[in-house]
């Protein structure tokens, strides 16, 4: 399979798997929106909220990182730069996610 081929079908799937995360997200956000801090604390310490909401952030990471890298390959002509733009995406579609679930651990 082409690697463009291989881009284009996890683009679709992880937006498809987007799709009841960011519903889940948004009930749960509208809920929580005027809480207090240590009621949002809480939210995100009890197990399934904190497991769905590190899902929902690895798979948005994902799917942000191969949607901008397409914007790279339409828009920078330069292939160093066109490399190294993607490299520091990828690096930071690692490192923010997993920034992201050792801040949530440790609540």
């Amino acid at each position: 399979m082409h690697p463009s081929t291989k881009k284009w079908l996890f683009t679709k799937i992880s937006s498809l798997i987007l799709i009841p995360f960011m519903i889940w997200f948004i009930v749960n956000f509208v809920s929580i929106y005027d809480k207090e801090y240590f009621e949002i604390a809480d939210f995100f310490s009890n197990q399934p909220s904190k497991l769905l909401f590190l899902v929902f952030v690895v798979i948005a990471f994902f799917f942000s990182s191969l949607t901008i890298s397409e914007i790279f390959e339409d828009y920078l002509h330069d292939g160093k730069i066109k490399n190294v733009a993607n490299k520091a995406l990828y690096l930071f579609a690692i490192i923010i996610p997993l920034l992201t679930i050792l801040g949530i651990y440790n609540l």
